[in-house]
């Protein structure tokens, strides 16, 4: 550690930067980079009674399926799976007979909170189309927790959300990851410990964008260089840290890099702790995005929406990028045309991850029916997908991208108590959640309209009085 003599001087210094007091003598300098938790989650789980599903059709998210079987949840844990488990006289009681158990589902491309309803102008927060390059915004300084819209997602059974920025910049900043419940606060809804996320968008989006304005980007390679001038700056910027904080730097402590909030949010995804979440519709659009990718040394999640996915899911599977797409949405603009409505399952038979998402607050209540569509189309091509491969579109693949594999996305020993439990079969378009717990807890109950909490926005409005319908 390098030593250096100063006068004696104690300074108030924010905490992100800890240098503390020096003195003529000479001491070791702490060198602190910028501390990485901040804003940091206050999610805490509720206490809860353990209760114990009987005798229910489980499809684990894993690819496989229980009939007639027990499911054990305490201390916001699956405890145990399996037929006629014992449970003990403190063990709540569920019967599932006749209905149907999957884990939580997960959309990994939301934009609830930061385009909230009411749909106003005054609520549109979801892209700062200022630069085309933001990657300094965080997605979460913009969510509403009061959108009414996480309860009706609630209702259609995902207790996990990733909340993206638009897809206006060529990097639009970082997404993060909340838990469906209700709170005050943004924090208190944060995925504890979630790895962040970065929304990059290529194509036609940000191109349009700033070509309207007479700006680079107005064209597609003006969408690659824009990228990588940003990329250069991030390798040049964390170089700079990198030496600052190594402990042989003669680097004087005068000299410590300017912190830059835009350099900060890309050197953590150099550095492997940010998850690169990338808008882009075209084959040839992404095999460029990961020729970039390693071009600068950093990885690429998943591609959403990912219209031609189909035509390079060797690729992706090679690469281990997952696909995140629709179950058949298609034709909105020039670059969605090349659809196939097998897109999913091909994309999953070639090996690759392939997850369906909903970019939607209606279809976000129904993705459920998106998985079923997705798999019928592939099954009629004689894929002969089952309905528990099909689940993992939404669960175990999904948990996989955000970097959460370790505890949700599938009921296994150990696992967060994401659960949901069907009216039936999950797949058909007549079943509905009827009960959905988030570690355990839980928070909603198509029986108990009073347990399911609603957005102080709604009250006064939704009924007379302020009550639930």
């Amino acid at each position: 550690m390098m030593k250096r003599k100063f006068l004696k001087i104690c300074v108030l210094i924010p905490s992100i930067f800890l240098f503390g007091c020096e003195t003529n003598q000479s001491e070791s300098i702490k060198r602190v980079a910028p501390d990485k938790d901040l804003f940091p989650s206050t999610y805490t789980i509720k206490p809860h009674k353990p209760f114990i599903i009987t005798n229910t059709t489980i499809l684990d998210g894993t690819g496989k399926s229980f009939k007639n079987t027990d499911l054990i949840i305490e201390n916001g844990k699956i405890k145990a799976i399996g037929p006629d488990l014992p449970n003990s006289e403190t063990h709540q009681i569920v019967d599932g007979s006749n209905l149907w158990v999957t884990p939580g589902l997960i959309d990994v491309h939301s934009h609830m909170g930061v385009y909230p309803a009411p749909g106003t102008s005054n609520h549109s927060d979801g892209n700062e189309m200022t630069s085309p390059v933001t990657a300094e915004v965080w997605a979460e300084h913009s969510v509403w927790p009061g959108d009414p819209q996480f309860e009706k997602a609630l209702a259609g059974g995902v207790t996990t959300l990733l909340i993206l920025p638009g897809s206006g910049n060529l990097i639009g900043g970082r997404g993060v990851t909340l838990k469906n419940i209700p709170s005050i606060t943004v924090q208190g809804m944060k995925f504890p410990n979630a790895p962040y996320s970065l929304k990059m968008a290529c194509g036609e989006n940000p191109k349009r964008v700033y070509g309207n304005r007479n700006m680079l980007p107005s064209t597609r390679m003006g969408n690659m260089a824009g990228y990588r001038k940003a990329w250069i700056k991030a390798k040049e910027y964390k170089h700079a840290w990198d030496e600052y904080l190594a402990d042989d730097s003669q680097i004087p402590l005068s000299d410590k890099p300017n912190r830059d909030l835009r350099l900060e949010t890309l050197a953590g995804v150099l550095e492997g702790e940010i998850k690169v979440h990338n808008h882009c519709y075209r084959a040839d659009e992404m095999v460029q995005m990961i020729d970039m990718s390693k071009e600068f040394g950093y990885k690429i999640s998943a591609f959403h929406h990912t219209i031609e996915g189909y035509k390079i899911a060797p690729i992706l599977a090679e690469e281990g990028i997952c696909g995140v797409m629709w179950a058949d949405w298609w034709g909105f603009k020039q670059e969605a045309f090349d659809m196939v409505r097998e897109n999913i399952a091909l994309t999953d038979y070639s090996g690759a991850c392939a997850i369906i998402h909903s970019d939607d607050a209606i279809q976000v209540q129904r993705l459920n029916q998106e998985i079923a569509k997705a798999m019928s189309a592939g099954n009629r091509m004689g894929l002969n997908i089952s309905r528990a491969h099909a689940l993992r579109w939404v669960t175990s693949n999904a948990a996989l991208s955000l970097g959460l594999e370790d505890k949700v996305g599938s009921i296994e020993i150990g696992k967060n108590a994401d659960i949901v439990l069907w009216s039936g079969d999950p797949f058909s378009t007549y079943t509905k959640a009827n009960k959905v717990w988030i570690d355990g807890t839980l928070f909603y109950d198509i029986n108990n309209p009073d347990l399911n909490e609603t957005a102080d926005f709604n009250l006064g409005i939704i009924s007379p009085g302020g009550k639930r319908p």
